[in-house]
């Protein structure tokens, strides 16, 4: 059931979905019902990708229509075609994963461990540091290790 203290606004917020320029849709869809939603991104992402494939909109024409620009059109149409309707929601910004921890840097780190000793994150981290001159944060480190190695 529902949690009917959170507005559809705020969901769509918490799931990326919210459309912040709901104003420059223009398909009248969006405009009368209830059904059609210019808040929602994903289904105005939709409905453009709809009206270009089935309905032979131009792209230019869709995306003055929808409000975005023709390089979102394409890339909208990049994901969907890739994923579907999960390909439109919009992807948290940041990165994805420990991005500085490479093959390389994994590597550095495993040959220092010490077999039936705990991973000293805090010494590696220093030495990451002092040889590498990269900066990594402990915790990071742990994580990485424990994924690949079970430590």
């Amino acid at each position: 059931m529902p949690d009917s203290k959170r507005s559809k606004r705020d969901v769509l917020i918490e799931e990326g979905a919210f459309n912040p320029a709901p104003d420059k849709v223009l398909d009248p869809k969006f405009r009368g019902g209830e059904f059609f939603d210019p808040r929602d991104a994903v289904q105005v992402k939709y409905e453009m990708l709809r009206r270009v494939s089935v309905d032979k909109l131009s792209i230019t024409d869709a995306a003055d229509e929808y409000g975005v620009s023709r390089p979102t059109y394409y890339q909208a149409k990049a994901h969907f075609d890739t994923a579907g309707i999960a390909g439109l929601v919009h992807a948290r910004p940041g990165p994805r994963g420990p991005h500085k921890l490479d093959d390389d840097i994994m590597a550095f780190l495993k040959a220092r461990l010490v077999p039936g000793e705990p991973v000293r994150a805090r010494e590696l981290a220093r030495l990451v540091r002092n040889e590498l001159r990269i900066e990594l944060h402990p915790r990071t480190i742990e994580r990485a290790l424990k994924k690949t190695t079970g430590r």
